[in-house]
């Protein structure tokens, strides 16, 4: 199977779906990779540009059919921390160190890090092991600076 196009969540018929494929994160920002599907078939993604996969992106199929992408659970740490600016304080010093961040009501998720939790604990927050997709914001420049 070939892909050369992603249909955006919501965006697609849920009927043309014909199989899923389980991406990490790293893995959801590429123009050309082979994927196994869920149901064992390779997929080729062969984008003309590398584009970033969200969870319920669509996969378009030569062939006809749409692949759906669901984003891999991966080992994380979800912040929070007892009031707003205690949270964006915490949050200033994960940028500062360029981490990528994924920003959630009330609290904040990154890559599971023993370092940056004991950092977060000694700005009054709180870093707990989570299992989950990880969605980082993509930052401020992405996909709209030309050359």
């Amino acid at each position: 199977m070939r892909a050369h196009e992603v249909l955006r969540a919501g965006t697609w018929p849920e009927d043309r779906e014909v199989d899923r494929v389980r991406i990490d994160y790293d893995r959801r920002h590429r123009r050309r990779i082979v994927l196994q599907t869920l149901s064992g078939s390779e997929l080729l993604l062969d984008l003309p540009a590398a584009e970033h996969l969200r969870e319920g992106d669509g996969l378009r199929l030569e062939e006809g059919g749409v692949v759906r992408v669901l984003a891999l659970a991966e080992p994380l740490l979800e912040i929070r921390a007892p009031d707003g600016d205690a949270l964006a304080r915490i949050a200033w010093h994960l940028g500062n160190r360029h981490l990528p961040v994924q920003i959630l009501p009330g609290a904040l998720r990154i890559r599971e890090d023993h370092v940056i939790a004991d950092m977060v604990t000694r700005l009054g927050g709180s870093a707990s092991p989570v299992l989950a997709p990880f969605d980082p914001e993509t930052g401020a420049y992405a996909g709209s600076h030309h050359h």
